[in-house]
């Protein structure tokens, strides 16, 4: 027998006594941190669960502005068609009148405080 096979059964005999003593533990370990992975790391349950609910929310934002983007759609179709649509936004927000009206404007710091509650 050569050297290099003694060396090899020396640390194979050394080997087995160290597993059998060691051998459910290490197992044991390993697996653990296995378990630990599959938790907590990058694309474990935790993130996993984060992702889902980053997509629930930027679902339900689509969803709102969709319904928000529908609503515009509608108000534009009026604002072209309705003229009792425009009329109103003319007198409200632009100040006009038809010729031989008049329009009085109250500066806001005379107007008295309205009561919600109070019933017109």
């Amino acid at each position: 027998m050569g050297i290099a096979r003694l060396k090899k059964r020396e640390a194979k005999e050394k080997l087995i006594p160290f597993l059998r003593q060691y051998g459910g533990a290490l197992l044991g370990l390993l697996l653990f941190a296995l378990v630990v992975h599959d938790i907590f790391g990058t694309h474990g349950y935790l993130a996993m669960r984060r992702t889902g609910q980053e997509i629930e929310k930027v679902n339900a934002d689509i969803q709102r502005l969709n319904k928000e983007n529908v609503r515009l759609e509608e108000e534009v179709k009026e604002l072209k068609s309705d003229p009792r649509k425009i009329e109103k936004i003319a007198r409200d927000e632009l100040g006009l009148a038809r010729p031989g009206e008049v329009i009085i404007k109250i500066p806001q710091s005379q107007q008295l405080p309205q009561d919600p509650a109070a019933k017109p």
